[in-house]
């Protein structure tokens, strides 16, 4: 089924009255109508809430101006200045809303708004507009907009929603996941000594957004606290530009761990030492990324390895590597997966040992476990598409997101759009504007569902 660029029914509000007015007299009993939720949310889906697609737009080309380079792509990296520009500007717009907007303690914008029923828990929105180096204008930006423009949509329509509103625009996604594994209670000690690609620290990196690294601990979410955690997000993939469809209904998120990956040999002359005599730290390098390819494609499964950096000591071109240190990523759909992967790697590893006279050492330093998304909230995202006359995929996600780490203590939902060829990180990155809006409506109306949802 094609895509349908934004078609969607369009049928008259029931006697003039906006959703949470005749929800409002429905539960009264003043309507007389005993209608079950799916009932309502059939008679209700032609209510005329939806996203101002032009100001969305417009919007999505005012963040992609923060940290704009001259290749077309983005260099808004975790903690640059352009990070720190960009969050000031939406946090302006979230108060035109009627949200409040503060920095918690991991550098995360959170913007809050209450709901007509305060005890109630909140329903939380939000991605990233951290961005790679030299990458694309969508990655993050789309659905941090997508939220942004749905606090808006409300704002304009005076609707409040039953639930509390958080807006998360969460930090460091591209390096780690710092802000939205934080409040999961996630983050280790030694990683606030990372130093990421705005050549500070995670830590000093938190302090410059205005959070508190040494209080991380404070954040951590409770089970409970949060109703429903909702992402819309590029697919990144080509599965859905390819196919021509509108929405990717996101099943689970893979997980990832990495180790730094060390290869000892013996630093010599390059000229002066016969090649049956050296312990080339860089043969065993490349012999270990060789073997990471092969393993990952001959076991079965969806898994995928990567060796991702590398760095030869001392570097001179007239040394035999002494050295080599790389980063080994393995993803998979389930932690024990990767597990099976990584053991297979590391004791193959002997062999190259014994054939090269190298030595290897591992050391992970990071971690974001496999998350399913909540079926009740597949299903309603699916019912939301179709009703706005969008076809619909459900599909894994191959790239780690912040909602995996909102599942560790809350249902979460994830919403893909297509990328145009599936390309993502780099500067032709791409989604279409209606497609854009597609997905900001579908947030919209999976939003206005879990806000009536009984459970």
């Amino acid at each position: 089924m094609g895509r349908k660029g934004g078609r969607r029914s369009q049928g008259a509000l029931l006697f003039g009255m906006d959703r949470r007015h005749f929800n409002g007299l429905a539960a009264t009993g003043l309507m007389g109508l005993n209608l079950r939720p799916q009932a309502w949310f059939d008679f209700l889906s032609d209510q005329n809430l939806e996203v101002d697609g032009p100001r969305l737009n417009q919007r999505m080309r005012r963040l992609e101006s923060f940290g704009a380079n001259a290749a077309g792509g983005i260099d808004r990296v975790a903690f640059s200045d352009a990070n720190i520009e960009a969050l000031d500007w939406m946090a302006g717009l979230l108060v035109e809303s009627g949200f409040s907007p503060s920095i918690d303690f991991a550098g995360n914008l959170i913007a809050r708004k209450p709901g007509s029923s305060p005890e109630l828990p909140s329903i939380m929105l939000g991605s990233h507009i951290d961005s790679v180096p030299g990458g694309g204008n969508y990655d993050g930006q789309v659905g941090s907009m997508g939220a942004l423009e749905v606090a808006a949509t409300l704002a304009d329509a005076a609707y409040t929603t039953r639930h509390p509103l958080e807006i998360s625009i969460f930090s460091n996604e591209e390096g780690g996941k710092t802000g939205s594994r934080a409040l999961a209670g996630e983050v280790e000690t030694f990683e606030l000594d990372i130093v990421t690609a705005s050549g500070f620290t995670i830590a000093d990196g938190i302090q410059r957004l205005g959070g508190n690294p040494d209080r991380l601990e404070e954040l951590r979410r409770r089970d409970g606290s949060v109703e429903a955690f909702l992402e819309l997000h590029i697919e990144q993939g080509a599965v859905l530009d390819a196919d021509e469809i509108d929405i990717g209904v996101v099943e689970g998120i893979v997980g990832i761990m990495r180790w730094t990956v060390i290869v000892d040999g013996s630093t010599n002359h390059a000229g002066t030492t016969p090649m049956d005599r050296r312990s080339d730290a860089m043969v065993g390098a490349a012999r270990f990324i060789d073997l990471v390819h092969t393993t990952a494609r001959r076991m079965p499964g969806r898994q995928v390895a990567t060796v991702g950096r590398l760095e030869a000591e001392p570097g001179a071109p007239n040394v035999i590597p002494g050295r080599v240190t790389m980063t080994l990523e393995i993803r998979d759909l389930s932690m024990a997966g990767i597990e099976r992967v990584f053991n297979e790697i590391s004791g193959n590893s002997v062999r190259i040992t014994e054939e090269t006279g190298t030595r290897f050492s591992f050391q992970r330093f990071y971690t974001s476990r496999a998350a399913p998304t909540a079926l009740w909230i597949r299903e309603i995202i699916e019912t939301s598409a179709q009703g706005l006359g969008l076809s619909t995929h459900r599909m894994p996600s191959g790239a780690g997101h912040d909602a995996q780490s909102i599942a560790l203590f809350a249902p979460v939902g994830m919403i893909f759009v297509p990328s145009v060829a599936g390309v993502s990180h780099a500067p032709d990155e791409h989604t279409i504007p209606q497609d854009i809006v597609n997905g900001a409506n579908v947030l919209l109306q999976t939003l206005l569902e879990l806000d009536e949802r009984q459970r």
